[in-house]
């Protein structure tokens, strides 16, 4: 998270998945996007293979379905990014809302994604785990 920015940043999250960032700030400064989720629009059959049984529309939705359907693993962080992300369209319409699945700073609207799209992961507020 702290290289280059356009760079792609893997981690290990929870003792069972890789999710992936993408550097945004210049070498040295730690600071990243996550990649939440994406659509397949090249190897398609590579995806599916790799997320057996999954819809098209849930092969990369998620941050953890998205790096298992594009192969993504340790030995991808620092990858240069720039010119890999979009096939280059411009989305319709590019929306901003409250971030997912945390408890500090989930009313900044730093999530974006492109309205209508169905392979976006769902909006989740974060639910506190109960102890018992």
């Amino acid at each position: 998270m702290f290289g280059p920015p356009g760079h792609l940043y893997v981690y290990f999250t929870y003792g069972m998945h890789y999710c992936a960032n993408i550097v945004c700030l210049p070498e040295g400064h730690g600071s990243a996007v996550l990649l939440r989720a994406g659509e397949i629009v090249s190897g398609l059959d590579v995806a599916r293979a790799r997320r057996n049984g999954a819809r098209d529309r849930d092969l990369a939705r998620g941050p953890a379905r998205l790096a298992v359907a594009l192969g993504w693993g340790r030995e991808d962080n620092g990858l240069d990014m720039i010119g890999k992300v979009l096939d280059g369209s411009p989305p319709a319409s590019v929306l901003a809302g409250p971030r997912t699945g945390i408890s500090t700073g989930a009313e900044t609207p730093w999530r974006f994604w492109i309205e209508g799209d169905p392979t976006v992961s769902p909006y989740r507020a974060h639910v506190p785990r109960r102890r018992g």
